[in-house]
């Protein structure tokens, strides 16, 4: 199970990466794009994946990791099950999400394993 704080520590290690509010959630922008929400009463993250790494992120376990069920969906938006992911594994996700959104010159800041 993933923590509140420990989604947040990791989504604000990127580059200009910011935390603020989105309706009744909060966001994770860099600039004003948004890479990532947490809702903590639903406990889970909802990430901005290309469909491509939508595709292969979903494949690791739908109870875990599934696109959102609607149009936002097909947009590459992934809800992230909070109390049954690694905290590696939300690592990466964050990562993807943020290169995904972030200006080329941020996102070629972050690495990989």
């Amino acid at each position: 199970m993933i923590d509140i704080e420990a989604l947040r520590r990791i989504a604000l290690s990127f580059p200009e990466a910011a935390e603020g509010p989105h309706a009744d959630k909060t966001a994770f922008r860099v600039g004003k794009k948004i890479f990532a929400t947490m809702n903590i009463k639903e406990g889970r993250a909802t990430v901005k994946l290309s469909p491509a790494d939508q595709d292969i992120f979903c494949t690791f376990d739908s109870a875990v990791i599934y696109p959102v069920p609607n149009k936002w969906g097909k947009q590459g938006w992934t809800h992230v099950n909070l109390q049954a992911v690694k905290e590696e594994m939300l690592a990466e996700l964050l990562k993807v999400a943020y290169c995904e959104v972030a200006p080329k010159h941020l996102a070629a800041l972050v690495t990989f394993e």
